[in-house]
């Protein structure tokens, strides 16, 4: 029996999970919930208690493929580019590969796993209801979330992070802490990936449909008369054989709901007439609503990282441990060889910028290079920059939904965020020279000679500097890649209210990371979850 049949047997058996071409031409809705994503699914889930939901989801399901559900096969997941994959990969104008989800479960399917709460300071700050969010995290990990075992690359990295001053040790935990923790994943005790589709075991089944490869091409209004607000009114969409369907909102109290994600809401909502007046003009777009924060103060987490050869052999594993620093950085791992060959996967046989190659060491990059291809002994510790304080924008390339916007997030903008990956590569430094984490480093390998492998790596289509292999500042921003931690561009108090509703028009919120200030705590998606049963909650109480 192969892995996809056996993962077939434990998939949930959703009969309301349908391909989008088996639509009538019309269909009618009290919440109609553009992305089935991390939010939307957990948002779909709960609205469907006590009323009529469909989620169009873009992408196909993930259950019956093994490199979604494989730990082993997250880099062969995220890395796929064919038509029908999982990830969509585009560069941000900052020249950073990066990748966005479409797939039903949204970036749950292609993520490293991690799950850790957002900060109390965080939930304080958004206005929400502390208990609710409680409940609301914890409906989440009833479902889809585990307690990783600590294996030994694991250990080394919590006692180096220990031994260089993270402290206190936090143990096992969910919540965010200043100090060294490991923290839950999705991954279960077979190293097999959970999705926000799992969450969708909690829906009425006689109240939802979810249809596959349902793209949305744009968002319809109305202005009745004697009106003010545009209406949202329902939404076009095209299945994959590009037939067109229409789905429209029930009756007065019923919504049209985006949770296509940090780059799917600003894009839709761009396509459908909202955003700056004069690029929707640009690209032939009736303007429905001038709102020109719509695409602004998109961010990134910008994450830099050194590899490590190891004398013996570790285990393969994603994030575990986390690092909380009071300086701004989350130092976070991860071990095994086609993880971090595909991390590198781009390593140069041998320096092809002799500007950036130390004299002399081309030969010796050129050996650590075979030996990181042909050993199965070696691990990565990355920092993330917090927040980060540096914000960029997003723009319409084509009129295409499927098409990428361009998306620039200015990493390193603001001095602040580079200072904390300063600090943050300096912790880094500290755990791989500890006594704690000796037995997984080779004594004759500096970490300079690390530091200089990554500087000759096109880990990125950023040019590099003379100085990036002495000074952190340089190398922070010439090796800068992603975590996949993006979002904005849709921002609470510039473009939906705190309720999530769209301002300036009715019938239409935006429930997803796009209307995040900070990406919260160490990694989103917990915290993404959470808002979707959230807000579904709140949306019933106020029907």
């Amino acid at each position: 029996m192969t892995n996809s049949s056996i993962y077939m047997k434990l998939s949930p058996n959703y009969s309301f999970l349908q391909e989008a071409k088996q639509a009538p031409p019309n269909l009618y809705y009290d919440y109609i919930i553009i992305g089935g994503g991390t939010s939307g699914c957990a948002l779909a889930a709960t609205l469907s208690q006590n009323a009529t939901v469909l989620v169009l989801e873009r992408g196909g399901s993930p259950y019956g493929n093994p490199k979604i559900r494989n730990l082993d096969s997250f880099f062969a997941n995220i890395l796929d580019n064919s038509p029908l994959s999982p990830s969509q990969s585009f560069i941000s104008e900052d020249g950073v590969f990066n990748t966005r989800a479409r797939v039903l479960g949204g970036g749950t399917a292609v993520n490293a796993g991690f799950y850790s709460r957002a900060s109390a300071g965080e939930v304080k700050s958004s206005g929400w209801d502390e208990r609710l969010v409680k409940e609301s995290y914890e409906w989440v990990e009833k479902k889809v979330v585990f307690k990783p075992p600590m294996l030994q690359w694991q250990s080394a990295v919590r006692d180096g992070l220990l031994e260089a001053g993270v402290l206190p040790n936090n143990g096992f935990s969910y919540e965010h802490l200043y100090g060294t923790k490991f923290g839950g994943t999705i991954f279960d005790h077979q190293d097999h990936r959970h999705t926000a589709a799992d969450l969708l075991e909690y829906a009425n089944p006689k109240n939802i449909v979810v249809l596959l490869h349902a793209t949305v091409e744009k968002i319809e209004f109305r202005l009745p008369d004697g009106e003010s607000k545009p209406i949202a009114s329902g939404v076009i969409f095209r299945d994959e054989v590009g037939v067109r369907h229409n789905a429209y909102r029930r009756d007065s109290k019923s919504e049209i709901i985006l949770s296509a994600g940090a780059i799917g809401s600003p894009q839709l909502l761009m396509l459908s007439g909202i955003g700056p007046e004069a690029h929707l003009k640009a690209h032939g777009i009736p303007v429905i609503l001038e709102q020109p924060m719509v695409g602004q103060g998109m961010a990134d987490n910008p994450m830099n990282a050194l590899p490590i050869p190891s004398p013996r052999p570790v285990e393969t594993s994603l994030a575990q441990v986390v690092g909380i620093t009071t300086f701004g950085s989350y130092i976070e791992e991860a071990s095994g060889s086609n993880i971090i060959r595909s991390w590198f996967y781009r390593l140069p046989e041998q320096s092809s910028n002799d500007s950036t190659a130390p004299k002399g060491k081309e030969k010796t990059l050129k050996a650590m290079h075979t030996m990181m291809k042909a050993t199965a002994r070696d691990g990565i510790i990355l920092e993330k920059v917090k927040g980060p304080i540096s914000t960029g924008h997003l723009k319409l390339r084509t009129t295409n939904p499927e098409d990428n916007p361009y998306v620039t997030f200015n990493y390193f903008k603001e001095p602040e965020d580079l200072q904390r990956c300063v600090e943050g590569m300096r912790t880094i430094i500290k755990v791989i020279n500890s006594k704690a984490f000796s037995k997984f480093r080779f004594p004759h390998i500096p970490v300079q000679l690390l530091i200089d492998m990554v500087v000759n790596s096109p880990l990125n289509l950023r040019p590099r500097h003379v100085g990036a292999s002495i000074s952190l500042e340089q190398f922070c921003i010439d090796t800068v890649m992603t975590i996949w931690h993006y979002h904005g561009g849709c921002h609470v108090g510039r473009v939906v209210d705190p309720d999530y509703k769209v301002i300036g028009v009715d019938g239409l919120r935006i429930i997803d990371g796009s209307t995040f200030n900070h990406s919260p705590g160490t990694n989103p998606q917990a915290t993404v979850m959470m808002l979707g049963r959230y807000m579904g909650e709140k949306i019933l109480g106020e029907r």
